[in-house]
């Protein structure tokens, strides 16, 4: 299935970001499944298995068009 760039509110190279959605298995590398729709494919420092299909936080910084290289990954933790 082929990477998609669909939403608009995508920010530009080198823009700081943080976002929720579910971690996916992308090929050989991962995804973020965002909340608000489309995909981030996501360049790690350390590989999350345990966070694979499971709601997450991440924060990074965008370093080519729909790929962040991601400065922190947690779980998803809701607000009240």
């Amino acid at each position: 299935m082929g990477f998609s760039v669909s939403c608009s509110r995508m920010s530009n190279i080198g823009s700081r970001i943080e976002e929720t959605g579910t971690l996916i298995a992308d090929g050989g590398g991962f995804a973020l499944r965002r909340d608000i729709g489309g995909r981030w494919k996501l360049d790690l420092h350390r590989v999350p298995v345990d966070r694979v299909e499971k709601r997450v936080r991440i924060s990074g910084i965008i370093v080519g068009v729909g790929l962040v290289d991601v400065e922190a990954l947690g779980p998803d933790i809701p607000t009240l």
